[in-house]
């Protein structure tokens, strides 16, 4: 399941996945807030915080991810991924050499670190 993060800068979007993520919690959740930050600001600063492992995305939540990525691409600004897990940071860093804009991962204790780096309050 994916819920959107309140109380964030107005310039980002964040969002916490929890359990198993689905093609649903990417059509209705997340692309449809994502369109309206880009609308807005003409960018993209997206946060991820992962509670849940990678092995807990659907095969059609790993498709609305790629689709994602690839409707936005010249709007990618700053992406941050919240995950103790190790090869997250691997696949990130191969995906920000695919991807327009800048890629990082921090750990759960550094969330907020995250939040200040993606909005660039930092």
């Amino acid at each position: 399941m994916i819920t959107q993060i309140q109380n964030l800068p107005a310039n980002m979007v964040g969002f916490k996945a929890t359990n198993e993520v689905t093609q649903e919690d990417f059509t209705n959740k997340v692309i449809p807030t994502v369109k309206e930050l880009v609308e807005k600001t003409d960018t993209l600063n997206y946060m991820l915080v992962l509670d849940t492992s990678v092995k807990d995305f659907t095969a059609g939540a790993w498709f609305k991810d790629a689709v994602l990525g690839v409707k936005n691409l010249t709007k990618w600004n700053r992406a941050a991924i919240v995950s103790d897990e190790k090869g997250v940071k691997t696949f990130t860093d191969v995906f920000s050499v695919l991807v327009p804009g800048e890629f990082k991962v921090f750990e759960h204790k550094d969330q907020q670190k995250a939040i200040d780096w993606v909005s660039g309050l930092n």
